[in-house]
């Protein structure tokens, strides 16, 4: 717009008119600032140096604003950030002190970003650089690391070798996927160190590698990594173990955990009638505290199948009220559904009811229910047999005296009675709600209400998903190349870190 200007402004400006330019800015000064702040440009800069020839602006600055567009305008896709620059020239050139050009941020120049940064080896200096920074400036705590996976579905076909396959899903289950490994720093959740792998494989496996390499980075022992069940195979623990660092993951009921979690939980009723629980407490929405878990913790030896020196750790076997509710309520609502499927079973007697005549049909049926509502042993049936006899005259006509007559026989087998075993329920309802975690650290590092907030927080890693799908929305992606879709990846985590 251009505006006439009047003779006093004339004098001062020594111009007869201002021309006024109108961008919308929105955040993008506050995000520009703070990767400035993270030192975003330089660390991209040092790993990613300029052509001799190249012209525009630096790698750095290039990732910067592409990711400032990103973060803005919720869409990752290349062809739109040119238009997007367009609207923002001046405001960009003002932010970075330099002449921004719509060339800086064509679609071939963002692919090349892409592409250089696809390198899963060089990818892991700029993270290390990055996380030193952060950790230095900011002073964040390095005690507690999350180990996670997730899948993020693409917007293209599956090729043959590629990052792109269809596997176990937690997205669009008709589009290929990628699976993305996090390390994330706790409380805070920011991402220390990400893996993109192809979407077929399963998450065991996984956790070694990156744990490694945030061990590397951090340089410091004595770390805490959580995660969920994967990261409780013989291996992750020994391998934790041996490198004087520290686990916490949840058990899963099988193998040898499943044969022992009966004597733990036998072990826990007994401590709990005898008021020996360590218990963990929480403040509801009414401002009143109540029982969060209880539980206690025995402690074993341990060695991995191969090559490995034994080691020490803990079993904390807790209960928790709220989940033993909801199984108490899950079996409540088992047995009504049974109970109501029994009833059906025998139906009384009627036109178009059609009976059970064999006894070991019955039977079968009975058994059928039970074990479709998991509370066989809980439901006593007991049925019997009912005859009823008819007498009729031998074909067709009136009756008489010397009419010859035939006794018909009908049987049915029919349920007379069912109730619950009390005693059976009472036992059972005293085995809801426990679970057995496993950590290495002692008692003073790590004491079972401790050990049961920090798993509790395993929240915190899904929020740091949740931002990478919801805030950069990573999902789907469209780019098809393994090169851009690893570099695209890489970028985005930085998003998040945003």
């Amino acid at each position: 717009m251009k505006m006439q200007l009047s003779p006093q402004a004339v004098e001062i400006l020594g111009k007869s008119a201002l021309v006024i330019i109108t961008e919308r800015v929105d955040d993008v000064a506050f995000l520009i600032g703070q990767m400035v702040k993270m030192g975003l440009p330089a660390v991209l800069d040092r790993h990613i140096p300029r052509h001799g020839t190249q012209r525009g602006r630096s790698w750095g600055w290039t990732a910067v604003m592409w990711l400032a567009s990103i973060v803005t305008e919720g869409d990752h896709r290349k062809v739109s950030v040119e238009t997007y620059l367009k609207g923002m020239k001046h405001t960009l050139s003002r932010l970075t002190a330099q002449v921004i050009e719509p060339l800086d941020l064509s679609d071939d120049r963002l692919s090349h970003l892409l592409k250089h940064l696809s390198t899963p080896a060089s990818w892991h200096e700029r993270e290390r650089a990055l996380n030193e920074r952060s950790i230095e400036i900011d002073d964040l705590s390095q005690d507690v690391i999350r180990c996670d996976a997730t899948t993020v579905s693409g917007a293209h076909e599956g090729t043959e070798g590629g990052l792109g396959q269809f596997g176990q899903r937690k997205d669009d289950p008709t589009r290929p996927q990628i699976k993305v490994m996090m390390g994330s720093l706790d409380p805070l959740g920011m991402p220390l160190a990400t893996d993109v792998l192809s979407g077929e494989r399963a998450d065991d496996g996984l956790d070694i590698p990156i744990i490694e390499r945030l061990r590397t980075g951090l340089q410091t022992t004595g770390l805490l990594f959580v995660g969920d069940g994967k990261m409780s195979a013989v291996e992750t623990r020994a391998y934790l173990a041996r490198h004087q660092d520290f686990s916490l993951s949840p058990l899963p009921l099988t193998g040898t955990t499943a044969e022992a979690m009966d004597a733990w939980i036998t072990a826990g009723v007994t401590q709990g009638e005898a008021g020996e629980f360590e218990r963990r407490l929480r403040t509801n929405d009414r401002g009143q505290e109540v029982l969060a878990a209880e539980g206690y913790a025995c402690e074993r030896t341990c060695c991995a199948p191969v090559g490995a020196a034994e080691w020490s750790e803990r079993v904390v076997v807790v209960r928790s009220p709220m989940h033993a509710n909801q199984q108490a309520a899950g079996l409540e609502t088992r047995l009504s559904h049974a109970e109501t499927q029994l009833a059906a079973l025998t139906p009384s007697g009627g036109r178009g009811k059609r009976h059970i005549t064999d006894e070991a049909r019955l039977l079968e049926a009975i058994d059928l229910v039970l074990t479709a509502h998991r509370v066989e042993g809980l439901l006593s049936v007991t049925w019997a047999k009912q005859v009823e006899q008819k007498t009729q005259y031998v074909g067709r006509g009136r009756g008489s005296v010397s009419r010859e007559k035939r006794v018909i026989q009908h049987t049915r087998s029919h349920i007379t009675h069912r109730a619950r075993q009390q005693d059976k329920m009472t036992d059972l309802r005293q085995r809801f709600g426990w679970k057995a975690l496993v950590t290495n650290a002692g008692q003073t590092r790590l004491s079972v209400p401790h050990a049961v907030l920090c798993y509790r927080n395993a929240y915190r890693v899904e929020r740091l998903f949740n931002r990478l799908k919801s805030r950069v929305h990573i999902a789907p992606l469209f780019v098809k190349l393994n090169e851009h879709i690893a570099g695209l990846t890489y970028l985005l985590t930085l998003g998040v870190r945003v």
